[in-house]
């Protein structure tokens, strides 16, 4: 007896999966076997064994005891994805054909904005260190030596900047060997050789030498070293005696009572800088109009365009006694020199040259005296104003002369006056000097 529902027999599709009415139980089924292309082979992975199996992974398939035929298809799907065959896009994967044209064997493209982005970055960040580090270097040479506050009754300051620029006769760190080179004498202490007063304002700079043979009055000043009061007595000596009873802060208040004229930075610089600064840099070239000797000095120049070494820069800037007008004529090449020197080192080729700046600048720190006031930005900016005495606006010029006095040069008072109300208010200079 058949306990089945009566259920039509004929369509094996209905009956599949919901019983039969066939007393004969159904019989098995094959599920239809979808052949899959062979997985790419993969470097087998062994984990660790435990309790004696082998769990090892071969080509995708865990297996136990002996691995598979190579290219049996057990049908196990690994997870991994396939169709990424040639022209397949992007995935195609390491060693396939397809991907984008950019993706070479699997790697991505260069991304060369990025790399020149990160080597401006570099290159700005190791000039930002060589700078700031150049910078500390510089000023940890600066030898700042003369206080300014220690000059009394000062006159107001006035539009621009003021330096008197010194140059002395300091032997100081020569050899003998230099001293007899550079025909120095070995004569103790120092005296100022040179003076100028440099103005830097908007009108252009203006460069004035004070001849150290100019006559002035001593006034009344405060001790550098003492701190006593002297009181002013009227006396009338030459400028250079000035430093040589009390250095540069007696200077300093010597050029300013008698001009009206207030000094806002001070820079001195001896023999042997001086001639160090010029050997750095490979020299400075004149133009020499005419010939001339001087065997004090050590001076014997050509007529004609010429590169002085130091040696031969430091007698071309004392000599006096080759030219009829003696100081006055000194002065003018010392401002000729100046200007030359400042032009030449002020240059691409020496600033962007280590091996020529560091040396220069070496050798002129080392050597310069200035205010304690002083920064490498003023005395950058001294010698950039320097530089532009000879060219544009720049003026220079001798201190108005009016005559002589006992051998002392004699100052023309009424073109001083008008000189210094010129530069205090930072107008075109007009006077003309000797």
């Amino acid at each position: 007896m058949n306990d089945w529902p009566d259920r039509r027999t004929g369509d094996r599709s209905e009956r599949y999966g919901r019983g039969s009415a066939s007393p004969q139980p159904e019989s098995a089924r094959a599920m239809p076997h979808i052949q899959r292309r062979p997985a790419p082979p993969q470097r087998p992975t062994v984990p660790p064994q435990s309790q004696g199996y082998d769990d090892r992974y071969q080509g995708g398939q865990p297996g136990y005891g002996n691995s598979p035929e190579p290219g049996y298809d057990s049908g196990y799907n690994t997870g991994q994805v396939y169709g990424g065959g040639a022209g397949g896009g992007r995935g195609g994967g390491r060693g396939g054909g397809g991907g984008d044209a950019g993706y070479v064997q699997g790697r991505p493209p260069v991304d060369w904005r990025r790399r020149i982005k990160l080597g401006a970055l570099t290159l700005v960040v190791v000039l930002l260190v060589v700078s700031v580090s150049t910078y500390f270097w510089a000023d940890g040479k600066l030898k700042r030596e003369v206080d300014l506050a220690k000059v009394i009754e000062r006159p107001e300051a006035g539009d621009g900047t003021n330096y008197l620029i010194v140059g002395s006769d300091s032997r100081e760190g020569m050899s003998a060997e230099d001293k007899k080179r550079l025909r120095t004498g070995s004569a103790e202490g120092k005296r100022t050789d040179s003076m100028m007063i440099l103005h830097d304002g908007s009108n252009g700079p203006t460069l004035i030498s004070l001849p150290r043979d100019s006559q002035v009055e001593i006034p009344s000043f405060k001790g550098s070293e003492s701190g006593k009061m002297f009181p002013g007595t009227g006396r009338q000596v030459k400028l250079n005696a000035a430093y040589a009873e009390d250095g540069p802060e007696l200077l300093v208040r010597t050029v300013e009572f008698n001009t009206g004229l207030r000094i806002d930075h001070y820079v001195e610089i001896g023999f042997g800088g001086f001639a160090q600064i010029v050997d750095a840099i490979g020299g400075v070239e004149m133009e020499i109009p005419k010939a001339f000797k001087d065997k004090k000095s050590g001076a014997d120049f050509q007529a004609g365009k010429q590169t002085l070494n130091g040696e031969q820069s430091l007698a071309f800037v004392r000599t006096r006694y080759a030219f009829a007008g003696s100081d006055l004529d000194r002065t003018k090449n010392q401002q000729k020199f100046l200007a030359a020197l400042a032009s030449q080192t002020a240059t691409p080729s020496t600033i962007l040259n280590p091996f020529k700046l560091y040396p220069t600048m070496g050798a002129g720190l080392d050597t310069l005296i200035v205010d304690k006031d002083m920064s490498l930005w003023s005395l950058a900016n001294m010698f950039f104003a320097m530089k532009g005495v000879t060219g544009g606006d720049g003026t220079s010029m001798n201190m108005p002369i009016s005559g002589s006095s006992g051998g002392n040069l004699v100052w023309d008072k009424a073109k001083v006056k008008q000189l210094v109300q010129q530069l205090k208010n930072d107008e075109k200079v007009t006077v003309k000097g000797n």
